[in-house]
């Protein structure tokens, strides 16, 4: 069972949605229980960093979580999803995050701070340099478009955690792996059929 979890923040429908879409069944679901059961987890989101991490801990999800990733089992962050696990973010003051990966959430930078004219959020189409090719990734060419709302971006410690970059202005970390844990800044569940495909990959692991 791939569960989508609902800290009441994110695109929870359209996540399912795009599993559906590939033929995997994903609950949606703020149970402690449900999620430390899970055979997969997704954790997708949308908002502030801080507000995010308030919910996850009145929701009881964060210790789930985390034993649920302990263990080696699938994981797919989408988006702030992808953010929460890093050791702290800058968004609107340094907050804590889930701290699985060391590192920080940063803002990009302002255009004059950059060789580009670039606007924030980073929102559209962008391509995405493969690093690491995991199972995940497989059937994606490199320099593939995907679609990305963001004003912030990872920046990982430990660099052999990079799979995927991006360049807005800055060259930026725009998909993680790390075992079982998979991660990614854009939304595949809106980037079309390779999107799909990365939900489709995500789902064959689980099975």
């Amino acid at each position: 069972m791939i569960v989508i979890v609902d800290y009441g923040m994110g695109n929870l429908r359209s996540v399912q949605k795009g599993f559906e879409r590939v033929g995997y069944t994903a609950v949606i679901t703020n149970d402690p229980n449900k999620v430390g059961d899970a055979d997969a987890i997704v954790l997708p989101g949308v908002g502030a960093f801080r507000d995010c991490m308030r919910n996850l801990n009145k929701s009881g999800l964060i210790d789930p979580i985390k034993e649920f990733i302990n263990k080696g089992k699938p994981f797919l962050g989408i988006c702030l999803g992808l953010q929460l696990l890093f050791t702290e973010s800058e968004e609107f003051g340094v907050h804590k995050g889930l701290d699985i990966i060391k590192g920080r959430v940063i803002r990009f930078p302002d255009a004059s701070n950059t060789t580009t004219n670039i606007k924030i959020p980073h929102m559209g189409w962008n391509s995405v340099r493969i690093r690491n090719r995991v199972s995940i990734f497989e059937g994606i060419p490199d320099d593939s478009y995907f679609y990305f709302v963001h004003s912030y971006y990872v920046v990982p410690k430990d660099e052999d955690v990079i799979a995927m970059t991006t360049n807005y202005g800055v060259e930026f970390t725009s998909a993680i792996v790390k075992g079982n844990l998979f991660a990614v800044q854009f939304h595949p569940e809106k980037s079309q059929e390779l999107g799909l495909k990365i939900l489709r990959n995500f789902g064959e692991i689980h099975t």
